[in-house]
């Protein structure tokens, strides 16, 4: 529902927001009440003391002052669980209630305070009753603080700006001033993101590519966010309800039959051969992260491991080694890969906003030369990714658009410089001028190392580029399909990078606005039931995902439901037409190559570990990955380590089949 309007301004608060915080202060509450009376009762007779009469007064007015401020807790919680979302009639007077707490608040700070300074006096009374009373006092700041560390974090910025306007833009405003408006509120929420970006980013620097990229993201998430009035609890029970709704159409449809998407599809040899350098160059893509993941995939043997070449004084031959201080990224990178140092051609772990780590390395058995760029583990590499405004590219091809993603494509002409102004593949080529040049990376080094695979083709007809879990986001229609010929694209299951872009997380956001406003559930029961069924599965059905008389067609249909969730002075707000459609500075945007899908068969649980999972790989068509799905997998699915598991899985499954007697081919579909 809209953010609540209290004292004039609007608050990222809803009415229907405090069934949770308000149970579990009347919880508090009552177990406070209680033990304050009890203290009372029980050691009454021993308040005859000097001071004893200050002690007695203060727990007789706390026990009257608690008793009243849980009756107006017990009232908010009852009202916040009326309604739906959308519905928030049923709690109009949820103002009125809060209003009546927060004065609460007033007698309370000042019994507190009252209280703090009779027992500061060293009152000789029973020191059961006086720690009693200390207790009291320690727990009434205690609410206190929290209470005012939650109106900090639920403040709005903006809520002053946005809190009094009408539906639609006033008649009495001209064209010109209603865009003067809308001007200066775009600006403002841009100027409010930016601010919170530096606060979260504030020991990266200030060079000019920072500067650029923390506009880049106050742009993103202001252009986002701001045309529509949802509270973050909102986006969470969408959430819910869009996990339980995607698993009950998947559950009830037919088993989807396998369509050709494009004459030509490669047949079940070269997918064979794929997967099989796949899993050959993801520990390539998985050592270009250092010490840090091979410490996470070696929980407990890694730091041993590489301990003993940490902090070891670096030899001459070591001098390719570029911003490893301490030696410990080069010891995971030769465990990783099993090489020796002497394959190793350049490591760069320099690390800046567009300037990502990179690895040149010899691989003998493939008879290549391996660059591996290393994706997001850095707040720098944060703001790259958010830079998601499109860069037309200079590549010397005719093509119609030459687009990508601008943080992306910033990194790759900075790996490219150093490529090749620096001479480090040239020196490459001169040890080996046979083998053939070869491109990895995961996440956001496979965005990086897919643009740069184009960038390099000119002079390196033959390259090659993998790019492991790639943003979706990142190539315009004429160069994903320039890309096919070289690029290969391997995601996992539900992965949520490979569907992430900007058209994609509006739609996102449509699907969330279109099952939240047809949902005939109240939050808290959205969130209970989505947190359950998230954790222990359970059949959909028994949830609330339906839309009223159970129409599940409607969702793809444009609902007014939207219309009450929409910002006022929104674009769309008073727009007939669809009000979430993408800005044009984001065009459509595509992963990069031919696309491997390794798809996830049964189950392995909830949260199933990717060893006990059996997976297929299959080539697949971009369209599969227009859409984000949502499910405890989303975020694991993305991580290298799983890759490589999964990646092991697979080639196990087909090297077994392959071996089986009366099986003539692979296990791989």
């Amino acid at each position: 529902m809209p953010g609540m309007v209290l004292f004039g301004r609007r608050w990222s608060l809803a009415s229907d927001d405090l069934v949770f915080p308000g149970s579990f202060e009347l919880f508090l509450r009552v177990l406070w009440w209680i033990a304050s009376l009890t203290l009372y009762l029980t050691h009454r007779r021993r308040l005859d003391c000097p001071g004893g009469v200050l002690l007695s007064t203060y727990l007789i007015v706390l026990l009257v002052l608690l008793a009243v401020i849980i009756c107006t807790v017990l009232a908010i919680v009852c009202v916040s669980m009326r309604g739906t979302i959308c519905n928030p009639g049923p709690r109009k007077s949820m103002s009125k209630l809060l209003y009546i707490r927060l004065a609460l608040f007033l007698p309370e700070m000042v019994w507190a305070s009252l209280g703090a300074a009779w027992v500061a006096k060293g009152i000789q009374c029973d020191r059961t009753v006086v720690i009693g009373i200390i207790a009291t006092v320690i727990v009434s700041w205690i609410v206190i603080a929290a209470t005012m560390v939650t109106i900090i974090f639920v403040f709005d910025p903006l809520g002053g700006k946005m809190a009094p306007y009408p539906p639609c833009i006033p008649e009495h405003l001209d064209s010109n001033s209603s865009n003067r408006l809308l001007t200066g509120l775009k600006t403002a929420a841009k100027s409010v993101w930016e601010t919170r970006v530096q606060f979260c980013c504030c020991c990266v620097g200030q060079d000019d590519n920072t500067r650029v990229a923390f506009s880049s993201t106050a742009d993103l998430f202001s252009t986002y966010f701001s045309d529509t009035d949802l509270v973050p609890s909102d986006i969470a029970a969408g959430f819910t309800l869009l996990h339980q709704q995607q698993d009950n159409i998947s559950h009830s449809r037919e088993p989807p039959e396998v369509v050709t998407h494009t004459p030509g599809q490669p047949q079940e040899t070269e997918l064979d051969a794929e997967v099989e350098n796949c899993h050959h160059y993801m520990p390539f893509a998985a050592a270009a992260y250092g010490w840090p993941l091979y410490i996470y995939r070696n929980p407990f043997t890694g730091l041993c491991r590489i301990g003993g070449d940490c902090c070891r004084a670096r030899d001459i031959e070591y001098d390719a080694v570029e911003g490893d201080q301490h030696n410990c990224h080069f010891a995971s990178i030769l465990k990783t890969t099993g090489l020796q140092y002497r394959d190793f051609i350049h490591i760069s772990f320099h690390d800046k906003v567009y300037e990502l780590p990179f690895i040149v390395v010899l691989d003998h058995r493939k008879e290549s030369v391996v660059v591996a760029v290393r994706g997001t583990m850095s707040l720098q590499d944060v703001l790259t990714d958010l830079s998601a405004e499109s860069e037309t590219l200079e590549l010397g091809i005719e093509l119609q658009d030459c687009v990508a993603h601008k943080g992306i494509a910033q990194a790759a002409r900075y790996i490219h410089r150093r490529l090749v102004n620096d001479g480090i593949l040239s020196q490459a080529f001169s040890v080996a001028p046979e083998y053939q040049l070869v491109l990895v990376g995961h996440s956001l080094g496979a965005g990086a190392a897919a643009l740069l695979a184009i960038m390099l083709r000119g002079a390196y007809p033959q390259v090659r580029a993998y790019a492991f879990s790639p943003p979706r986001g990142l190539l315009s229609k004429s160069l994903y399909e320039y890309s096919k010929d070289f690029v290969v694209s391997l995601i996992l299951g539900m992965d949520v990078i490979p569907r992430l872009s900007v058209t994609n997380m509006e739609d996102l956001k449509r699907r969330i606005l279109r099952v939240i406003a047809n949902c005939n559930k109240p939050k808290y029961k959205i969130l209970l039931h989505g947190c359950w069924y998230g954790l222990f599965g359970g059949s959909p059905d028994n949830f609330p995902t339906e839309l009223d008389e159970g129409n599940q067609g409607a969702l793809t249909q444009p609902l007014l439901g939207e219309q009450t969730l929409l910002t006022r002075y929104s674009p769309g707000y008073c727009s007939s037409d669809s009000p979430l459609d993408s800005p044009t500075k984001y065009p459509t945007l595509y992963p990069p190559g031919r696309i491997i899908h390794l798809e996830e068969e049964g189950g392995s649980g909830r949260f199933g570990c990717c060893s006990a999972a059996q997976y297929r790989a299959r080539w697949a068509h971009e369209a599969e990955f227009s859409k984000i799905l949502i499910g405890p997998k989303m975020l694991i699915d993305h991580m290298p380590d799983v890759m490589i598991r999964a990646l092991d899985r697979v080639l196990a499954d087909r090297t077994a089949c392959v071996s089986c007697p009366g099986q003539g081919g692979s296990s791989v579909p």
